[in-house]
């Protein structure tokens, strides 16, 4: 896979609700959030260290994707805070989140399946400062396939190709922090690892990933810290050699 062409991010205005454009680094704190009556984030804490890959580990229902909801103001924390570089994000809209720095790229893709390839990477212009060749060229050179399918409705692509364009816009907008949910789902190995070279590219320019991910062994991999969520708290966090064998534990349980 060839890496491609980067540029900085234009300096944007301040939105409300986040002190500075966001820099890496979150630190969650008694997060606690609830669909209707029924609570799923019972007080969670979790800090993610600037410029890391951070996996999050956990059986199904122990409240990962929620959390990442919350993250990224696609649901409202009912109590507790998140704080990126420095500044309180949980009544800021995810509008202005994306804006200022964050990418969350949620379970099932989020591709719009009736537009095209390039109709779907023209929406990540919108941010503004970068055009729709330049988009074009970074997204073709990290993945040549999604050239061949440009004319394609997103719907009919594979899932492998729907999640390259999808990932295609933290490839583009290259933000501060990247939220991740279930990179792998459904997808085959040599996908998934070409996809997770990319993650750890990123990473590797500085970039902060929050990612949460049911295969193990793949995330650990590209992970430099690593934590266990169990109904809807924290469990342990530590190195991805220390979470390892601790992980299974937790699906079993």
């Amino acid at each position: 896979m060839t890496d491609a062409p980067r540029s900085a991010p234009p300096e944007e205005p301040r939105p409300s609700g986040v002190t500075h454009q966001l820099p890496p680094g979150v630190i969650v704190n008694g997060l606690r959030a609830a669909y209707g009556r029924i609570e799923v984030l019972h007080g969670v804490d979790l800090e993610v260290p600037p410029g890391s890959v951070f996996c999050l580990l956990g059986p199904n229902g122990a409240g990962k994707s929620t959390l990442l909801k919350a993250m990224s103001g696609r649901l409202r924390p009912t109590a507790g805070s998140v704080l990126v570089g420095g500044g309180p994000i949980g009544r800021t809209s995810t509008e202005k989140l994306a804006r200022a720095g964050m990418c969350a790229i949620p379970e099932g893709r989020g591709v719009f399946p009736n537009l095209t390839v390039r109709e779907n990477l023209s929406i990540w212009t919108y941010r503004g400062g970068t055009s729709l060749k330049e988009v074009e060229e970074r997204t073709y050179a990290a993945f040549p396939r999604l050239r061949e399918r440009r004319s394609q409705l997103a719907g009919t692509l594979s899932g492998g190709e729907q999640q390259m364009l999808a990932i295609s816009r933290a490839l583009v907008t290259m933000p501060r922090l990247l939220l991740l949910d279930e990179l792998s789902m459904g997808l085959a190995p040599l996908i998934v690892d070409q996809l997770y070279d990319l993650v750890g590219t990123l990473a590797s320019d500085g970039m902060t990933v929050l990612l949460v991910e049911q295969f193990v062994t793949t995330a650990l991999d590209v992970a430099s810290h690593a934590a266990i969520m169990v109904h809807g708290r924290i469990d342990r966090v530590g190195t991805p050699r220390q979470m390892a064998d601790a992980a299974f534990g937790a699906y079993l349980s």
